[in-house]
Formats: structure tokens, sequence, C-alpha cells
């Protein structure tokens, strides 16, 4: 994929292209490639001309005017109707070994802040109120993720079982599928995966399925392995990257969706979930200086 010109691309449209740019079929890729080579041309072509200009069939277009989040191909090119290859839309800064200092320290926070801002515009409503309502109604909540990801998911693990929830979490491996395999129908497992792609998570998915447990995906590809395991998926949008080819602000994101939840099942839980919050918090004061 030509990143050079996503930032010609109107921004939701860049940030979902990028999501699913890796899973399209060779017709797909090839209408994708044609918007990524013509944008400032798309809103004034049919779609019949499009198709015949991109080599595809008319169906193809409107699959992948879906997959980018669009009803069919007459909103996908309203979308279109302002872009211009004079005027990029927003880009993201990558960092490279010329810059100061100062401006690595600024490209990094510019990039998390639009990590934000465009995780919460590809947020599904539907899907992050059915993840709630799981988590509300779960006896048990588990929490996965490997290496980083794994990080997030202890903090989340920690966040919850303060509020008084019965949770799991682990970051051996084995003991990640034994505690998966304990789940139970309408326990729910949140297993957390920036790519989607993590083997081990999607084993602990697959068995956690097994045992008619809710799976919630968080991760930043809709069309994963992981989401395609995956009862609810809550897309993050983190796109941006360090000189070392790392994503930027991946876990920043997931640690704010996470948050988000955990405030709202504090709110739907109400008193009880409260005084065990406030105990929690009375008991570890005691490490404070």
């Amino acid at each position: 994929m030509n990143e050079t010109n996503l930032s010609h691309l109107p921004h939701d449209c860049a940030i979902q292209l990028q999501a699913v740019y890796d899973t399209l079929k060779s017709a797909e890729r090839k209408a994708a490639n044609f918007i990524l080579s013509h944008p400032e041309n798309i809103f004034g072509l049919s779609i019949v001309d499009f198709a015949d200009h991109a080599g595809c069939s008319e169906a193809t277009v409107v699959r992948l005017s879906k997959k980018l989040g669009y009803e069919g191909y007459p909103e996908l090119k309203a979308a279109f109707r302002l872009v211009t290859i004079d005027e990029p839309g927003v880009e993201y800064e990558n960092i490279t070994d010329g810059d100061s200092a100062t401006e690595v320290l600024r490209k990094v926070v510019e990039a998390s802040v639009i990590a934000l801002q465009d995780t919460a515009k590809v947020m599904d409503e539907d899907q992050y109120i059915r993840a709630l309502d799981s988590m509300v109604a779960a006896r048990r909540i588990m929490f996965c993720g490997v290496g980083d990801a794994g990080t997030v998911a202890a903090e989340a693990y920690q966040r919850w079982v303060r509020m008084g929830q019965e949770c799991y979490n682990a970051s051996d491996h084995d003991l990640q599928l034994i505690l998966a395999s304990k789940l139970d129908s309408g326990d729910v497992l949140f297993a957390i995966s920036h790519s989607g792609r993590t083997r081990t998570v999607l084993n602990v998915a697959h068995t956690a399925q097994q045992q008619g447990a809710i799976v919630i995906a968080l991760t930043n590809y809709p069309i994963s392995p992981l989401a395609k395991h995956a009862d609810i998926i809550l897309q993050t949008a983190v796109f941006s990257r360090l000189a070392n080819g790392e994503v930027m602000s991946k876990r920043i994101a997931e640690l704010c969706v996470l948050e988000s939840l955990s405030i709202n099942f504090l709110i739907r839980k109400g008193e009880s979930h409260l005084r065990s919050l406030g105990q929690s918090n009375e008991v570890v004061s005691i490490n404070k200086v």
C-alpha cells in the first residue's frame, strides 16, 4: 500500500483502509489502490466508471465501500467531495533520526492525541454498549494479552478486582488456557491484541468460546483472525509509527477504552461496587508515604 497517498484521503477513510488493507482480496485491493492513486477523482466517478478504471467489478466496489465503513459507493463517493491533491488531510508525522529531542516529544504527544481522537471516531457505539452490557452481566471476566498487551490486561484486571468483580488474569500462556477453560456461559473473555494475530491469544479466545463465554476483542484490525473469533469487536485506530517500526500510542488507546468501560461499569453496578472500590483503596493506603 502506498502510505504516502493516505494523507490525501478523507481521514476516516484512511483509518479504515489501513485497518483492512492487508485482508482485502485481489479485486478489492485493485479498487483500494485506485482510491489511493486517484483520490481527487473519486467524487466525479460513477460506480461504473470507478469499476472500469480500477479493473474490477461494481460488486467489488460495493464490498470495499462497506469494508471502509460506508453503506455503499454513493456514501464513499460523497466523502471525497472536498478532496484535492493539494490539500492533504490530517497526517501522521513519522519520527526520524534527524529530529531534535523536543521534536520527538512533540510528535509522540501529537500522535497519541490523534490516535485517541481516531479511536473515538471509529468506535462502533452498538459494539461498545454490547461489551459494557456483557461485562456488567458477567459473573467472571478474564482479561488476556501477551507482551505489552499483557500489561494492559493486567491493568484492567486490577481495576475490576478493586471494584469487587471476580476476575482472571495470567501472563503464562498455559495458565491463560487453563483459566479460559474454567469460564462458563455468560462469562466474558476480554482479549487484547493490536494486530489481532497473536496465536496464543487466539487459542485462549477459541477455548473460551468452546466453554460458552462471550469473547470481546480489543484490536486495531476489525477483519483480523481475533476479530473473526470474537462476539464483540472494539476497534482502536492507531497507525503512526516510531523510527524502529513500532506502532506508537497503541496501548494508550487501549487503556483509554478500558478506562471508559471501567467507569461505565462502576456507574452501572452502583453502591456495592463503589463500597468495594473504597475498601480496596483504603487497604492499599498503608503503602503510601
